[in-house]
């Protein structure tokens, strides 16, 4: 199931870099991005993370400084702009649509994340990035989603406010887990309820390239 929503001026207000931090930070129940790595991400020592669609790279101040390298994507000038003045030499940030061809001057990576991505895209849209992912990965490596989703007896509060997002394909846990298996065959996902200060829904997807793809 997908659902499509109007762009609103706040919307637009929310790709500057300033605004979409703070805003993240309101909303952001305390600990809850420890909790995320900790949980989902679980970065170790010398990992290298490639992060599609990165913004302003804000997960960087959760991730131990044991990782092997962080490399952020995002096609907002002003989001990498922002990650390179605040982190500087602690990531790559690459303002650019990550592709297939772009793959080839990158490492094979351990762990792949798209957070709030899935639903922004289309379906095809959405497996093309399973796909990039899959490539991206090593053998046994993981991608991690995270997005808001629709689900049964949803709290009121929570299904208006994601029905005003910016993404316009928010879809049901089994409408992203759906999409997700064109690449990968184990997926472990969780429905987090917490996150936030006020109700809301968000669906976690941990997708592991098996050894024998």
């Amino acid at each position: 199931m997908v659902q499509t929503h109007h762009d609103t001026g706040l919307h637009r207000i929310l790709n500057r870099a300033g605004v979409y931090s703070a805003a993240q930070g309101l909303l952001l129940r305390k600990g809850a991005r420890e909790r995320y790595v900790r949980e989902f991400i679980r970065p170790y020592p010398g990992c290298r993370i490639l992060d599609i669609g990165c913004g302003p790279a804000d997960i960087l101040a959760h991730l131990p400084q044991t990782i092997g390298g962080y490399v952020g994507f995002d096609m907002n000038p002003e989001y990498i702009a922002a990650a390179q003045r605040r982190w500087g030499a602690a990531g790559t940030f690459r303002c650019q649509k990550l592709e297939a061809a772009t793959l080839a001057d990158l490492d094979a990576c351990d762990i792949v994340l798209a957070n709030g991505i899935l639903h922004h895209l289309g379906d095809a849209e959405a497996v093309h990035l399973f796909d990039l992912a899959h490539r991206a990965l090593r053998a046994g490596g993981w991608l991690v989603t995270y997005d808001n989703v629709y689900v049964e007896d949803q709290h009121w509060f929570a299904r208006w406010l994601i029905n005003r997002d910016r993404g316009r394909a928010v879809r049901t846990r089994e409408g992203y887990e759906t999409l997700a298996r064109a690449r990968f065959s184990r997926i472990d996902s969780g429905i987090l309820h917490d996150t936030l200060r006020v109700p809301y829904t968000i669906l976690v997807m941990r997708c592991t390239k098996s050894s024998e793809r």
